[in-house]
């Protein structure tokens, strides 16, 4: 399998916004607190498989892997959502990222 990029995921939430645009509030900056308070939902429900299971189970059972992987995925589809709220680039995001890895690499 080849590497899961940010490009690829926000083509695919900007397929899934159109797919939906007569159901769903356009993707725009007034959105974006929306779709950061929904994100914050799902990680909770992330934190809920790990806290209820458990480190290790979360980890090493299959059936509670799969719940702890596609929360993961419903945190993801939203932090993309705000992206697209915002008209965050992934260039902007690769950039950003480094300069803050950096930062935290001369920390301590």
């Amino acid at each position: 399998m080849s590497d899961f990029g940010i490009n690829e995921m926000l083509q695919m939430q900007k397929a899934l916004q159109e797919k939906y645009k007569d159901r769903w509030k356009p993707i725009c900056p007034e959105r974006g607190k929306d779709q950061l308070l929904w994100m914050i939902g799902e990680i909770g429900e992330v934190i809920d498989v790990v806290k209820k299971n458990g480190g290790e189970a979360a980890s090493h059972d299959k059936e509670l892997r799969e719940s702890l992987v596609e929360e993961l995925a419903d945190v993801l589809m939203y932090y993309n959502d705000v992206l697209l709220c915002y008209g965050v680039t992934a260039e902007e995001l690769k950039r950003s990222y480094i300069s803050k890895f950096e930062k935290n690499m001369k920390r301590w």
